[in-house]
């Protein structure tokens, strides 16, 4: 946990507002099963959060996209037993389909707010996950 390292998420969002989710792979070492954001990673050395983000995105979900389709969203630090990730989440909106990453995803869907708030607190969802609700304030 005192080694810190920089992560970015992405949360795909279609015209209607609701959230693509993944479920992460059950053979992934933290939070096997559980739904997480639309894409998340770490950032490689030498790499920029926007960069990262865009390679994620290929690399996840099969997108292919232009950085100023991102929108940066918000910046926290996320501190567990297990690390500390200094996080820079961003927006795209996308209709979809995507190409998922076996290794990385058992699968993926759109979530409506409302299902998101029947999900929270359930342990359908990763920690990680909720925190990152509450910022958007998707129940709002």
């Amino acid at each position: 946990p005192r080694l810190a390292h920089r992560a970015v998420h992405v949360f795909v969002r279609n015209r209607r507002g609701d959230l693509y989710l993944q479920r992460r792979s059950l053979t992934k070492e933290v939070a096997p099963g559980l739904w997480d954001t639309s894409v998340g990673g770490h950032v490689d050395a030498g790499e920029s959060y926007l960069r990262a983000a865009c390679r994620e995105l290929d690399e996840e979900l099969g997108l292919q996209v232009a950085a100023e389709q991102l929108q940066l969203l918000h910046h926290y630090v996320w501190r567990t037993a297990i690390e500390t990730e200094h996080v820079r989440t961003f927006a795209l909106s996308h209709e979809g389909p995507s190409i998922l990453h076996p290794d990385e995803i058992d699968e993926g869907r759109f979530w409506t707010p409302v299902e998101l708030r029947r999900a929270e607190g359930r342990e359908q969802l990763t920690a990680n996950l909720e925190h990152e609700l509450s910022l958007l304030r998707v129940y709002d």
